[in-house]
């Protein structure tokens, strides 16, 4: 595919690990803790792709299975190869999306992600050059976003709240409640996340043991 067409909607990058390297304080007992990570980053994709202001996916993963489900119309998927961390797996993506659209990077790790509470971020991202989304405990970042034409930039891991924002990342308003601000790292996380209903992926594969 080529990059889209400026005007048409965002881009949306979402970098995945492969699964047996990804997720290591997700632990469920009873469930494959890859098989986990594969279906929470699945479900992320979804939302995603479903989003009415999201005009492209580009997953950025070598793990094949998640390469093999997420390929659509609308989502497209890109080697990390030897990339080598969650900035320079998004900067493959960003790379291919080119800078004259509106970009986003989304971490994989939103199982209860509702398109529309993303939607709703991107259009209040749609002023600003660049924002950033805190996630629940108000220390990392879930999506960070930049406008047509903005140099790209990212700072995702430890403490990436506060580092988007010094580099110039105006800190969004999306609302608490927002599934958007519920990433999935560790058990009790999930768990809160499957309160707000978790996606087909993820609701399959816990069907028994967390409530959606």
């Amino acid at each position: 595919m080529t990059a889209a067409t400026p005007g048409v909607g965002w881009i949306v990058v979402v970098p995945v690990k492969e699964a047996h390297r990804g997720k290591t304080r997700l632990a469920v007992a009873g469930v494959d803790r890859a098989d986990l990570a594969r279906a929470v980053a699945l479900d992320t994709i979804a939302a995603a792709a479903a989003c009415d202001e999201v005009a492209r996916v580009l997953v950025v993963t070598d793990d094949l299975e998640v390469a093999a489900t997420a390929a659509s119309a609308r989502v497209e998927v890109c080697a990390e190869g030897a990339a080598g961390g969650l900035d320079a797996a998004i900067a493959i993506g960003m790379d291919r999306a080119g800078d004259g659209v509106p970009r986003a990077a989304l971490l994989g790790d939103l199982p209860a992600l509702r398109p529309g509470d993303l939607g709703a971020a991107l259009r209040l991202a749609s002023s600003h050059e660049r924002t950033v989304v805190a996630d629940a405990e108000g220390t990392g970042s879930t999506l960070v976003t930049a406008a047509a034409g903005a140099t790209w930039t990212s700072a995702f891991g430890p403490d990436s709240f506060a580092r988007h924002v010094a580099l110039g990342c105006r800190p969004s308003d999306v609302p608490d409640s927002s599934t958007l601000r519920r990433d999935v790292d560790t058990a009790d996380q999930l768990t809160a996340a499957a309160e707000l209903g978790l996606g087909a992926h993820a609701a399959a594969l816990l069907r028994t043991r967390v409530p959606t």
